[in-house]
């Protein structure tokens, strides 16, 4: 009895830690960045704040778990890679970037933590992206780096400008009418031609190492 108990005690805490993540996401999509105050979360997951301190240690590290739980390359591991690799990482680079692609278009909440992030410093955002840099390192230093070798820095350089390209076109895509050299990243079409240009550019970076 007493182990029933306590499973079901961690369930309880469990679905409790998901209402406050859940109710963080709808106060940052539906009110801003000035609304994740304690009992504005609490009341938006109805519940009680103390619970906030009880199982997170406080707001601050509530946001912090949120963050990262909705964070596209955080949430990124080693093992999510095929067992064995043969080309270097290149099929798994362009699958990673593809579902990044759609990931961001898809997810208003994780576009307001990008735009978030460039208005204003935070440590939590800091932690977010020391995070971000821990998950994307692992898979660089195991996968990509060994395969390009001295030009393994020249392949980060090209990541990262893709990276931040497909953050930037989903997010002017959200808040804009207007077409990005002629194209519009709203419509279907406009998203298969960058996820096919996209495509190419990870190719031509591989070919470019042989």
């Amino acid at each position: 009895m007493e182990e029933q108990a306590k499973k079901t005690q961690e369930r309880n805490k469990e679905k409790s830690k998901q209402r406050f993540l859940a109710a963080v996401g709808k106060l940052l999509k539906t009110k801003g960045f000035s609304a994740l105050k304690v009992n504005d979360i609490a009341a938006a997951a109805g519940l009680d704040k103390k619970l906030i301190y009880k199982y997170f240690g406080g707001k601050d590290q509530l946001i912090d778990e949120y963050l990262v739980s909705i964070d596209f390359w955080s949430n990124i591991k080693e093992g999510d890679a095929p067992p064995v690799i043969t080309d270097g990482g290149q099929e798994f680079v362009k699958q990673m970037l593809l579902q990044q692609f759609d990931y961001v278009g898809t997810n208003e909440e994780f576009q307001k933590i990008l735009l978030w992030g460039l208005s204003e410093k935070r440590k939590s955002l800091q932690n977010l992206a020391d995070e971000r840099e821990v998950a994307g390192e692992l898979l660089l230093q195991n996968i990509t780096d060994p395969f390009f070798g001295a030009k393994a820095v020249n392949f980060r350089a090209s990541m990262a400008i893709i990276i931040s390209g497909i953050y930037y076109l989903n997010m002017y895509s959200n808040s804009s009418n207007s077409t990005f050299c002629g194209i519009d990243p709203a419509k279907e079409d406009g998203k298969e031609s960058l996820k096919t240009a996209l495509s190419g550019l990870v190719d031509m970076i591989y070919k470019d190492s042989e």
